[in-house]
């Protein structure tokens, strides 16, 4: 019995490791390049569209609006997920009629709002679904 109960000790330490192990393996940052150029590029399309109007031709503020770019804007977002962002531009973006766009589109945003922040372009799409993003922490410095 005594051996069982050392085993099963075992067995679960070797658990607790190997999650947090994956956990530690599934956080990105935004400087493992979690978007590509074209994607950028698309996004520059579309904010040029929809979000010059309130945060301003370079996205760096307006009346109505934060800087999406620059100190004040990491300051505002280290430590949380790309996927808050997408969440955040998602329900409540374009002011004049949020959560219009695709979520495609808001990826696309999102991907410019980050070169903006120069952040290093990746060979993979930022993808559209906030679970994954979720994964990904925003951090001012690397």
């Amino acid at each position: 019995m005594r051996r069982d109960r050392a085993w099963g000790m075992v067995g679960a330490a070797t658990a607790v490791l190997c999650a947090a192990a994956a956990l530690a393996q599934s956080t990105r940052s935004v400087w493992d390049g979690t978007f590509t150029e074209d994607q950028a590029k698309r996004g520059e399309s579309v904010s040029q569209k929809e979000c010059v109007n309130c945060h301003g031709a370079a996205l760096s503020g307006g009346e109505e609006a934060p800087a999406l770019e620059g100190a004040g804007f990491l300051s505002n977002w280290n430590g949380l997920t790309v996927g808050d962002l997408f969440d955040r531009i998602r329900k409540s973006m374009p002011q004049d009629d949020p959560a219009r766009l695709t979520r495609q589109q808001d990826a696309d945003v999102l991907a410019y709002i980050l070169s903006l922040n120069r952040f290093p372009a990746g060979k993979t799409e930022l993808s559209a679904q906030s679970e994954v993003l979720k994964q990904i922490k925003i951090e001012p410095a690397k």
